[in-house]
């Protein structure tokens, strides 16, 4: 990081972010852990890419609140800070949406809806978010899910990645590819 990059970094205000993502601390994770500490992992990515923004850095932080948690206003977050607005508009852009039954939008309907009218930022996050997700998976899990989990990504992901950050694009393929190699599952 350089000296220009760590000045940015210092002027974003992260503690409020992190104070309202600690309410994901009580959300398990199928991979152990809680989703609180997925955040910081998704946060910790995107400064390792030097990707110094400040309404995506907080976003990261609440990536998964508003699946998590239902809101009926978010006032409490718009008026966090000057980014509040921007950040809840980016969190629901990756966030799935429900339809008149309260269903979740399915997962790939989900994923193409961000890669073919995603922000930038939306993909920039959904990328930093997949790299978590997928470096926490392990032969432990049932193959059937690692396999829809890997073609999601290589549909869906990858393209993402390769039109916003190519560098986090080679990182995707190569944890797929060590993915698959541990699995034995094929789908690149």
């Amino acid at each position: 990081m350089q000296n220009y990059e760590m000045e940015k970094l210092k002027q974003i205000k992260l503690a409020p972010w992190i104070q309202k993502a600690t309410r994901l601390r009580q959300k398990p994770r199928h991979v152990g852990g809680n989703q609180f500490r997925h955040q910081g992992k998704t946060l910790f990515i995107l400064i390792d890419y030097l990707l110094i923004d400040s309404v995506l850095l907080k976003a990261s932080l609440i990536h998964d609140l508003f699946e998590e948690f239902t809101y009926d206003s978010f006032d409490d977050l718009i008026y966090l800070d000057e980014d509040g607005y921007s950040v809840v508009q980016l969190v629901l852009e990756v966030t799935r949406r429900k339809n008149k039954d309260g269903k979740k939008e399915p997962k790939g309907q989900f994923l193409k809806r961000i890669k073919n009218q995603g922000s930038r930022r939306a993909k920039l996050l959904k990328c930093a978010d997949r790299i978590s997700n997928l470096t926490d998976l392990n032969s432990d899990f049932n193959n059937k899910f690692i396999k829809r989990y890997l073609e999601e990504s290589r549909e869906n992901v990858l393209p993402m990645a390769k039109e916003v950050n190519q560098n986090m694009y080679i990182e995707l393929k190569d944890i797929m590819i060590n993915l698959e190699n541990a699995t034995g599952i094929k789908v690149l």
